[in-house]
């Protein structure tokens, strides 16, 4: 399975997590140690949520945006078995990093 085969439905993000390998006073972290990053790229984007209505709500978010979420959203997919992406709701995003 490649990234390109996956498109999010409706309001949902498909994110790559930001890796970290040191903490913030530049110390190196192993693998076991640390904690996920709650930060990560917007690789693909959904169309959007319907609503009463039935019209789509386009989404807030776009491809490229680096954006922050909350600890436990989402779902884990690995590709090609090695790279981690995260498919979460958009509303599971808490803000855009600028």
């Amino acid at each position: 399975m490649s990234i390109h085969n996956i498109k999010p439905l409706g309001n949902r993000v498909l994110i790559k997590r930001r890796t970290s390998r040191t903490s913030k006073g530049g110390i190196l972290l192993p693998e076991t140690a640390k904690e996920k990053p709650r930060e990560g790229e917007v690789v693909a984007v959904g169309s959007g949520k319907r609503d009463e209505g039935g019209e789509i709500v386009a989404t807030h978010v776009q491809v490229g945006d680096q954006v922050l979420f909350s600890n436990y959203a989402g779902t884990e997919v690995k590709v090609d078995s090695q790279e981690e992406y995260l498919i979460l709701s958009e509303d599971d995003i808490l803000g855009i990093l600028v």
